[in-house]
């Protein structure tokens, strides 16, 4: 198992999506979520992804392409 720390910043039309909750499912990635600021019109969430490392790519990668900005906090992807 590796952890990768993100930053996930929300679009508006994202926000009662429950994003973390479908990549569990298609990705078979965990969420600890650390901190977070959520309103009507943004938000931003501070999480930890684990899981295979590749998948966690997968699911970065699948959530940009939603329009979410997944910004790494660290380089480095501890196992």
């Amino acid at each position: 198992m590796a952890t990768q720390r993100v930053k996930l910043i929300y679009p508006e039309s994202l926000i009662r999506r429950p994003v973390l909750s479908e990549v569990a499912i298609q990705f078979k990635v965990m969420s600890n979520i650390r901190r977070a600021a959520v309103d009507e019109g943004s938000g931003w969430i501070i999480c930890e992804l684990e899981g295979d490392p590749e998948s966690i790519k997968r699911a970065s990668e699948w959530m940009s392409t939603l329009g979410i900005d997944v910004e790494g906090l660290s380089d480095v992807v501890e196992s």
